[in-house]
């Protein structure tokens, strides 16, 4: 009998090991883009405080039709400024990118995760403890930004469709009539 416990306290212990290895079913972002759609595992293990503000933010529909205001080839695509960037709501073309969310700033949670393409950061000012809505996805590999900008999670599909956002202008890529994330969802894409 004894035997028997035993073997079933491992097993246990194996299928939590085993479960902790995959993401929850409220850890994917899914953006639905003009030509099909991104799903990024967030890492709530990495920046806890920074993804339940994305997923506390896409749950109650702030990041829909938001610009990505900001798109550099070769370096990454950012948006999520829900205070100006939203078409339906207050955009304001001068303003877009100064905004964020009436949620307060976060403190940085800084990892050793590299900035590698696909990769996705917050965006945030001066102080590493100013990022609020704002999040960029990596285009390609910026080590420079490693330890420090939030790491948040990553693309696990639908790259080619990021790699397709409208690119802006100049040397701080601002995007004349930007694309937009049309949708944003939270939860195991289908």
């Amino acid at each position: 009998m004894k035997l028997v416990k035993l073997a079933f306290a491992g097993a246990l212990f194996l299928a939590a090991s085993i479960g902790s290895a995959f993401a929850a079913d409220d850890d994917y972002l899914t953006i639905q883009l003009k030509d099909g759609p991104v799903v990024i595992q967030l890492l709530p293990d990495v920046a806890p405080k920074h993804v339940k503000q994305i997923e506390t933010l896409a749950k109650e529909g702030k990041y829909d039709n938001v610009a990505f205001h900001r798109v550099i080839e070769g370096f990454m695509a950012q948006t999520g400024d829900v205070e100006f960037g939203n078409m339906d709501h207050d955009f304001d073309a001068a303003r877009v990118g100064t905004g964020g969310s009436k949620l307060p700033d976060l403190p940085a949670e800084f990892s050793d995760i590299s900035f590698e393409r696909g990769v996705v950061g917050m965006a945030r000012a001066q102080d590493p403890n100013s990022a609020n809505s704002q999040f960029f996805i990596m285009f390609a590999d910026g080590p420079f930004l490693n330890g420090q900008y939030t790491v948040v999670g990553k693309v696990v599909s639908g790259m080619e469709f990021v790699d397709k956002i409208k690119r802006g202008d100049g040397a701080n890529g601002e995007v004349t009539d930007p694309d937009r994330m049309i949708k944003v969802t939270v939860g195991k894409p289908q």
